[in-house]
């Protein structure tokens, strides 16, 4: 039987995988609305923007902490057992912070609900983990999904703001944290409902114990995700009060989606392609062209400039993720598959939230033009991490351990280096 001749074409040649991948789109929708929207509900009802970004930043970190606790319980028990309860905590969670800031509530139960929201299950993770498992021996397709799923959450990150700040602002105040829990109870009905497609939990003698984070290399990948999470949560900040400064602030979220589309076509093409070389090397080489990325921005002076030199930018993110993932999958072991991928993201949401913060500073000091040496230092420092520690990601010849992704393929059929 001839092979379909476009990878992405093969991809959703399987059964179940156009619904599993629509169904972890509505459910990752949420991760971009819920920050965004909490912030444009309660400066909205109360007029406290240090209120609401503290209630944001909480929700970011909350889920930092109990996201990869999730995924573990996700790797041990299957994902239809754990993300439908968490699930329902976090839609609990957010109605009640609707109705806590609706109502003026303490500002104590405000802080409790954001802590709940935070419960958030990493439907990125859980599809990513759907197609280790379909292919599995199959390293062309596993690169071509991962560039997918990057295209996804790029689309995510340009869709999901623009929804929650206009129906908060069109409509009413809560129309956005409303929408995105809705928008996660969809999607985790819809994917936990697809059991053909879910990868079976391994037997218990092969979890193995403690966290992904054991495993050789994931730290090196998490940390340099935090800085790059800084240069996003950086950039975003920074070219809203820049656009402000030049006097057309609305053309700031058009300018953040040039950023994103330069993304999306970068992952598009990446997805076609057969890279070459180690992957360990690929990933230093991406995270330094995203440190170099920044430095033009130094030098912009209106918002056309800006909008080109973000978009060239955008083109180095999916490529990068993509073999970040794909690392992943060859780093951790089947058992803890999922839990390494929602580390990665863990880091890229702290990094956020904490750019973020870093950038709004700096504006208030420095003025918009000079905050831009923000994301400026979070890539150099992405670049001096990724540099100091991509030789632990390389394979090395170890003892077999089970439930590592290879473990179940005889020696002679573990794919080689040269492909992520």
């Amino acid at each position: 039987m001839a092979r379909p001749s476009s990878p992405y074409r093969a991809l959703f040649a399987t059964p179940g995988t156009r619904a599993f991948s629509a169904a972890g789109f509505l459910g990752r929708l949420p991760l971009s609305m819920t920050g965004i929207s909490v912030v444009t509900m309660v400066s909205q009802l109360s007029g406290r923007y240090g209120l609401a970004g503290a209630l944001s930043a909480t929700v970011a970190l909350a889920s930092a902490v109990i996201s990869p606790r999730i995924s573990r319980l996700v790797d041990r028990h299957g994902q239809r057992r754990v993300i439908r309860p968490a699930m329902l905590v976090t839609v609990a969670a957010v109605t009640g912070l609707v109705a806590a800031a609706r109502y003026g509530a303490p500002d104590v139960l405000l802080f409790g609900c954001a802590v709940g929201a935070g419960a958030m299950p990493s439907m990125g993770a859980m599809v990513r983990a759907r197609w280790a498992h379909l292919h599995r021996d199959d390293v062309r397709l596993l690169h071509s999904a991962f560039s997918f799923e990057s295209i996804i959450d790029e689309c995510c990150f340009v869709v999901g703001p623009i929804l929650a700040i206009g129906l908060s602002t069109a409509l009413f105040a809560e129309a956005g944290p409303l929408l995105a829990a809705a928008s996660l109870c969809a999607g985790v009905l819809w994917l936990s409902a697809q059991r053909a497609t879910e990868p079976p939990p391994p037997p218990r003698r092969r979890h193995g114990g403690g966290s992904a984070l054991r495993a050789t290399g994931l730290k090196v990948l998490v940390g340099a995700f935090a800085f790059t999470g800084a240069i996003f949560g950086s950039v975003d900040v920074v070219t809203v009060a820049f656009a402000e400064e030049e006097g057309h602030k609305a053309l700031a979220s058009v300018t953040l989606a040039l950023y994103a589309l330069g993304s999306v076509l970068a992952g598009a093409a990446f997805g076609l392609l057969r890279p070459s070389g180690p992957p360990a090397r690929r990933w230093l080489l991406g995270v330094c062209a995203m440190a170099v990325s920044m430095i033009p921005l130094q030098l912009v002076g209106n918002l056309p400039s800006l909008a080109v030199a973000l978009f060239l930018a955008g083109m180095t993110i999916a490529p990068t993720m993509v073999t970040t993932m794909a690392l992943v999958e060859q780093l951790v072991p089947r058992a803890q598959l999922t839990e390494g991928m929602t580390w990665t993201s863990t880091g890229l949401a702290v990094g956020v939230a904490l750019g973020s913060s870093v950038a709004g500073r700096a504006v208030d000091v420095l003025g918009a033009g000079r905050a831009w040496c923000v994301p400026a230092a979070a890539g150099a420092l992405a670049a001096v991490v990724a540099f100091l520690g991509h030789r632990r990601l390389s394979p090395r010849p170890v003892p077999r351990r089970e439930g590592t992704v290879r473990d179940e393929r005889a020696d002679s059929e573990q794919p080689s280096g040269d492909v992520a």
